[in-house]
């Protein structure tokens, strides 16, 4: 599977409307160094045309060509009702191709 998303977290983004984007984000180190970090985010993506969609138990993902059968998995943390998806499983260090 290209990624693996936690039972919570679906059950969570289908209450946010069932949609999520995993897409590299460049980090700006303090010493003028960068990193890609994997993220998400329960939206669709500005260019969906641009990404992999995938269904996944009623959830729609789309991910950044570069992430997918990388191993990824989707869950969320937080709490207090204050939630955030996280994503595991991706070098900081790939780079955008």
């Amino acid at each position: 599977m290209a990624i693996e998303i936690t039972a919570r977290t679906r059950e969570w983004l289908k209450k946010k409307g069932g949609v999520a984007t995993v897409r590299l984000s460049t980090r700006h180190g303090c010493c003028g160094g960068s990193a890609d970090i994997a993220v998400a985010e329960a939206r669709t993506p500005d260019e969906p045309g641009s990404y992999k969609r995938l269904e996944l138990d009623d959830v729609t993902l789309y991910i950044d060509p570069t992430l997918v059968d990388q191993g990824l998995k989707v869950d969320i943390e937080g709490f207090l009702g204050l939630r955030y998806l996280m994503v595991e499983g991706v070098s900081p260090t790939r780079s955008k191709e």
